[in-house]
């Protein structure tokens, strides 16, 4: 019987000064978490158990389509340094030395490893597919830990890899994880999206994130209330108003045009009389590429926008497949003779094929401006710019992109409905990474040709912390939360009023040994404090239901309270184990 008064609950009524979102403030005030240092916490017996739930339906739920491997957290920079991460990962990466000067690194997630036993021990196609996977934890540099377990530097994840033969096995590699993903956070009670993703550092090209809506979150979702359609801001797509074109001025020829001290998009469409969708956006940035000999180089890219639209940078990374940067004055100058604030496309020789033309500069034009025509674009000549511009025409883009940003209001892509955006926690993350590891590393099989092929793989990850913080930030008001009944430390709190009153202390015990013997998580309140303190501590620690034993337990009779709700129930003592049944049933 776990009794409160001989347990470790350390209970605070005030939350920590920095606490600023209710999962900080309510694990720390509840005695689930104690910070030790900046992103880093130690789990103390409420938050122990409810990890240990969350991690057992992950364990049973991965168990049915993969294998638990338990991998080393000190990782050789020669693993790092051999995908190309070592350097990629810069400062979130932590990084020490060992006695002998060796560089090592904590491990902030597993492919290199993972991979490294693949290319030892998998050798012919007869052993795939495989799915490994590990329960541990895992470290990331954090520049800024905020949020309480929302971002740290030391966390637990849950994260396999698939190895397939071929595409059509990583699908279904992928598909096992993905429906795996829906029960877990199904069984763990949390409402959940299932949004397009971008894969960012970790490469490849299909990703699906799993997201809980909360004002909390870090990341921004896009969605529609009136079909399925979901995706991560930076993969979002919306479905865009057509926009009449300007008639052509002249001969229709690009017509130069003064506009003094005109800088901006906006003061310029007002100059001129028009809309800033009409008006071309002109972004300047540098780039650093390899070339042929694997010397790195600066590469102009520059990219067009609609007037009115705002660039989205991880849809640009994706389509250049390098980070960028602003040019500096000096470089806008040296590629497009001219000031800041009225930078066109025309007058430029771009390169058609980027790989090709590895000396001419990237044009990069965003799609909603395909197919417009006699747009208004800076004259690459200070206080000018030029009327009648029409991508294809008077220049040719190197490549047309979808780089905008969506914004709220838009038509969905797939139903025309209006957009909604939401602020949102990551609770999964799947990548179908393809070959970049398994090629970079040298993992190699056999297949049933007898031919020396790369096996495809995939990435599948999911925090254990943000599963409780995703819980406690979808159920909490002012005097604390609750927790699904499955990932609660406990289901059920037995709190009688007076555990002076041997009548009370008696009926409250054994509804306790009857609730343990049917199977159910209870711990039982028998401090002798006010019935106030008990109630407000049983509000605060995130326990789905309260018997309260008071004094009409003489008639066989107690109080049920749902925390969620507020619901209370009169249900009589002999009945309170089939009660508890249907509750539960209801719940969870």
């Amino acid at each position: 019987m776990h009794r409160w008064s001989e347990l470790f609950i350390p209970t605070l009524r005030e939350a920590p000064a920095d606490a600023e979102v209710a999962s900080h403030k309510f694990l720390v005030r509840a005695g689930y978490i104690r910070q030790l240092a900046a992103g880093i916490y130690s789990y103390l017996f409420l938050g122990k158990r409810s990890f240990n739930k969350i991690i057992r339906i992950v364990r049973e739920e991965m168990d049915r389509i993969g294998q638990e491997f338990y991998l080393p957290a000190l990782h050789p920079r020669e693993l790092w340094e051999a995908s190309g991460r070592w350097a990629l990962m810069g400062d979130n990466l932590f990084r020490l030395k060992d006695r002998k000067g060796t560089d090592l690194a904590l491990g902030m997630t597993e492919e290199e490893v993972m991979t490294s036993i693949a290319l030892k021990d998998l050798r012919s196609y007869k052993q795939l597919p495989q799915i490994w996977y590990q329960i541990a934890p895992k470290f990331r540099d954090e520049p800024r830990p905020r949020s309480g377990l929302l971002r740290v530097r030391q966390f637990m994840m849950k994260d396999s890899y698939s190895f397939d033969i071929d595409a059509a096995g990583l699908d279904v590699s992928y598909r096992k994880h993905y429906d795996t993903y829906c029960r877990i956070f199904d069984r763990c009670g949390l409402k959940y999206m299932v949004v397009e993703a971008d894969s960012g550092a970790m490469g490849g090209k299909e990703s699906h994130e799993f997201m809980v809506r909360t004002p909390a979150g870090e990341d921004q979702i896009v969605s529609c209330d009136g079909c399925n359609y979901a995706a991560n801001i930076e993969k979002a797509t919306s479905k865009l108003e057509v926009v009449e074109d300007l008639k052509p001025e002249g001969d229709g020829k690009p017509l130069e045009v003064h506009t003094p001290g005109q800088k901006t998009i906006e003061d310029v469409a007002k100059f001129l009389g028009v809309s800033p969708k009409n008006k071309i956006k002109t972004l300047a940035l540098m780039a650093e590429e390899k070339d042929a000999s694997g010397n790195t180089k600066l590469r102009e890219i520059v990219v067009l926008m609609r007037g009115d639209h705002q660039l989205n940078e991880a849809k640009l990374n994706a389509a250049v497949g390098v980070a960028t940067r602003p040019m500096e004055e000096s470089e806008i100058r040296a590629l497009f003779k001219s000031p800041a604030g009225y930078l066109g496309p025309i007058g430029i020789e771009w390169g058609k094929d980027r790989k090709k033309d590895a000396e001419k500069p990237v044009l990069v034009v965003d799609k909603a401006l395909e197919g417009r025509t006699n747009l208004i674009g800076g004259a690459n000549k200070e206080n000018y710019h030029l009327k009648n511009l029409t991508p294809g025409k008077d220049f040719d883009p190197t490549a047309y992109a979808d780089l905008r940003a969506v914004t709220a209001g838009e038509a969905c892509p797939n139903c025309g409905k209006p957009l909604r955006i939401d602020t949102a926690v990551e609770i999964g993350h799947i990548f179908k990474l393809g070959y970049r590891y398994s090629e970079s590393m040298g993992a190699r099989v056999l297949d049933k040709n007898g031919k020396e092929v790369m096996p495809i793989m995939g990435s599948y990850g999911i925090g254990i912390e943000r599963i409780l913080t995703a819980a406690v930030e979808q159920g909490n008001d002012e005097n604390g939360f609750w927790l699904p009944p499955a990932i609660a430390p406990f289901e059920i709190v037995v709190s009688p009023v007076n555990v002076k009153d041997e009548t009370v202390r008696s009926a409250a015990e054994d509804i306790v040994k009857r609730l343990e013997v049917a199977g159910y998580d209870v711990i039982f309140d028998d401090r002798d404090e006010r019935p106030g303190v008990k109630f407000k501590d049983a509000d605060l620690v995130g326990i789905p239901f309260r018997i309260t034993v008071g004094k009409k337990v003489t008639e066989g009779t107690v109080e049920v309270v749902q925390r969620s709700t507020r619901e209370v129930r009169d249900v009589r003592i002999s009945a309170i184990v089939e009660t508890f049944g249907e509750l539960l049933r209801r719940s969870g």
